[in-house]
């Protein structure tokens, strides 16, 4: 009987063979962690292993989502960084960062990892990578708890309100190109102001950001959501655009606290229970 290698006489099978193997041998190695040589393939994962702890670069100024306070780090991101380092057997150390910063702390080794509410930027894909969408912060439509209202089709000569300037105010304003008689109001500098004068009986119906929709339902039982949300906004975590098998580990993290109903009690904490930071009416 021949020996497996001279089953191949043809030089070209045995060069189509080899490579198969050494493909299937990478593969291997990149399911594990490493290299030929014992290193990582993906040098941030395994530098995150081998510290025990996941570099988290975060801007303080985005409460709920993250904020800053007697020196503590709180807010819905912390909480989502800090579970999604437990799955990977991580713990979460926090780099204090600014918007405009957080790529190049992401890009130069600050930091592992980004969340802060940071927008899915395609455009930045050249030195970043992103993980699945776990939250939309787009605009929806609100309306009060006895309204017939089900979705924008139906507020034609309806008083209509908005931030002034937000992307809320962009929605409202292209609505009215198509529907002149739907009456626009965006005189309100926030969106806890729009949702004040809807709950006044000043407006109709109003179209804010999803998460200052989530504190209002939260907190006031004679307001609903109606539709689907108007705009998709994702917010997803960020890391350098090396870090492939982070990613994935990232990914498969948030895949299990989705099952496990982990972002239902971030809105209950963050937008329910934790009051709002600005000032109620």
């Amino acid at each position: 009987m021949k020996r497996f290698w001279e089953r191949f006489p043809r030089r070209t099978d045995k060069i189509a063979l080899l490579v198969l193997i050494i493909y299937v041998f990478l593969a291997i190695s990149a399911q594990m962690g490493t290299s030929v040589v014992g290193q990582g393939l993906d040098p941030v994962w395994a530098a995150a292993q081998r510290r025990g702890a996941l570099r988290v670069a975060v801007d303080y100024g985005f409460a709920p989502f993250s904020d800053l306070q007697n020196g503590e780090a709180l807010g819905y991101d912390i909480d989502l960084a800090r579970a999604v380092a437990a799955k990977l057997g991580l713990r979460a150390e926090f780099v204090a960062s600014g918007i405009e910063a957080i790529y190049e702390d992401l890009a130069n080794g600050k930091a592992d990892l980004a969340a802060s509410a940071v927008p899915y930027a395609p455009e930045q894909g050249w030195r970043a990578s992103f993980s699945s969408f776990y939250f939309n912060a787009g605009q929806v439509l609100i309306v009060p708890k006895d309204s017939t209202v089900t979705g924008v089709e139906q507020l034609s000569g309806l008083r209509v309100g908005a931030p002034l300037g937000s992307e809320a105010d962009t929605y409202l304003r292209k609505l009215v190109m198509s529907d002149p008689s739907i009456i626009a109001n965006s005189e309100y500098d926030l969106a806890y102001q729009v949702l004040d004068a809807l709950r006044r009986g000043s407006l109709d119906a109003a179209i804010v950001d999803n998460a200052a929709a989530l504190h209002a339902l939260g907190n006031y039982d004679d307001l609903k959501m109606v539709g689907p949300a108007l705009t998709l906004e994702p917010y997803v975590l960020a890391m350098p655009v090396a870090a492939f098998q982070l990613r994935s580990e990232v990914n498969r993290a948030l895949d299990e606290l989705r099952a496990e109903g982990f972002f239902e009690v971030l809105n209950e904490r963050w937008f329910v229970e934790t009051p709002a930071r600005v000032p109620q009416s």
